[in-house]
């Protein structure tokens, strides 16, 4: 960044250590923050600001809430018999999507990764087991806890982890169906997701 002042260099830098941006995509989001109003800027850093500020992990599902607890956990049209698992808090959001899940919800806000370093103790595993308790479950009986965690290598691992932790509980565990996405075509298909439609067929 030598060839920039040093406060583009900085705000470049910045740009860097999110998730998915290299040199050059953070060279772009740092001139087009240049090139923008002095106002549109200020909102910008407010808003970053803020939601630093008000936002915290629901009590209850950890979901990232203003509100806590979170509007799924103290709504009481949900129902409390049933909780469904996601990695992050957009997972939840893509669940919510379907308008077909009316539960409530776990965050995991990551998933299991030896490679990386992260094991149970990283994960917001503790609190799921407390909730089935239902004296901490305003009363309700946890009837089936569905774990939604990506089709992937560390999706999988945590998917197996949580099952196993929670079935001598006595609880039924489910896991999301998973295989040929609608409206793609079979010559496309890689082997493994095949592979799980086929393992998930049924009657018709």
């Amino acid at each position: 960044m030598l060839d920039y002042s040093e406060p583009v260099a900085k705000l470049i830098d910045e740009f860097k250590r999110l998730p998915g941006i290299g040199s050059k995509s953070a060279q772009r989001l740092a001139f087009y923050v240049l090139r923008r109003p002095q106002a549109e800027v200020e909102n910008f850093a407010s808003a970053l600001l803020e939601v630093k500020a008000k936002i915290v992990f629901c009590s209850v599902c950890n979901n990232l809430t203003d509100v806590d607890p979170c509007l799924y956990c103290s709504n009481p049209k949900r129902d409390r018999g049933i909780i469904c698992v996601v990695e992050e808090p957009y997972n939840l959001v893509a669940v919510e999507k379907t308008r077909s899940f009316r539960g409530l919800y776990h965050v995991l806000h990551g998933t299991l990764s030896p490679m990386r370093g992260i094991g149970p103790d990283e994960l917001m595993l503790a609190n799921l087991i407390t909730r089935l308790r239902p004296e901490n479950n305003d009363g309700v009986e946890i009837r089936e806890v569905i774990i939604a965690t990506n089709p992937t290598t560390e999706g999988e691992a945590t998917a197996n982890y949580i099952a196993r932790l929670l079935k001598p509980l006595g609880v039924l565990v489910t896991r999301i169906a998973m295989g040929m996405p609608v409206g793609s075509d079979l010559e496309f298909v890689d082997e493994v997701t095949m592979d799980k439609a086929l393992a998930n067929r049924h009657a018709i």
